[in-house]
């Protein structure tokens, strides 16, 4: 299972996410408010052995994206728009394509995108992302299944409720951002929640 902590804006808090056993860091590079600069981006990743580093790109031009790639030495490149199939081919890296599931969400049309993960996140109406809100699990549980391609899931996951996620879901990891936030900043405790109760989620669902 693996466990990634995004919207990482401080080395103290990916510190944190790192001691506690995060999998993954994200940083945001897209217009947000979780947006960090690449050059600050860029020290917390040189300075952290251990987990895998993931940007967050939406629409960005190409030659933008790699250069922020090299600097900060990024292992994956998540994208959130309406980045081609071509565009995602020219990253010559790891690339999470992100997925908004709504009603008329079908996995199937993702099938031939180059990606080596999709992320299922919370599809809202002018937002690529980051949304705080889970969409339903259990509606979504049969099409989600259906995808032949490895993946994670986002939006609105908590410390609460990220074991009932990996229940119905079953996903190969999960990604949070505020969900281990108060008052917008990173929150020591509930990072170290998230990732306990997403670990002790996945050894019951090996040992079923």
């Amino acid at each position: 299972m693996i466990v990634k902590i995004c919207g990482l804006r401080s080395l103290t808090a990916a510190q944190t996410a790192a001691q506690a056993g995060t999998d993954w860091i994200g940083f945001v590079f897209a217009s947000s408010r979780r947006r960090i600069d690449p050059a600050s981006a860029a020290l917390i990743s040189t300075s952290m052995v251990g987990p895998v580093k993931v940007g967050v790109f939406v629409n960005q031009p190409l030659n933008e994206v790699r250069e922020i790639a090299d600097l900060c030495r990024l292992d994956y490149i998540q994208l959130h728009g309406e980045e081609s199939p071509d565009y995602s081919r020219s990253l010559n890296r790891p690339v999470i394509r992100a997925c908004r599931v709504d009603s008329a969400f079908d996995p199937e049309q993702w099938a031939a995108y180059p990606a080596d993960y999709l992320l299922f996140d919370t599809f809202v109406p002018g937002q690529a992302g980051g949304t705080g809100t889970a969409f339903d699990w259990r509606e979504a549980c049969s099409r989600i299944r259906q995808s032949r391609q490895k993946f994670l899931v986002a939006g609105g996951l908590t410390p609460e409720n990220v074991a009932d996620a990996i229940r119905i879901l079953n996903p190969d990891g999960v990604d949070v951002s505020g969900g281990v936030e108060t008052a917008g900043v990173k929150d020591p405790d509930k990072i170290r929640r998230f990732i306990a109760a997403a670990r002790t989620a996945a050894e019951r669902m090996q040992s079923c």
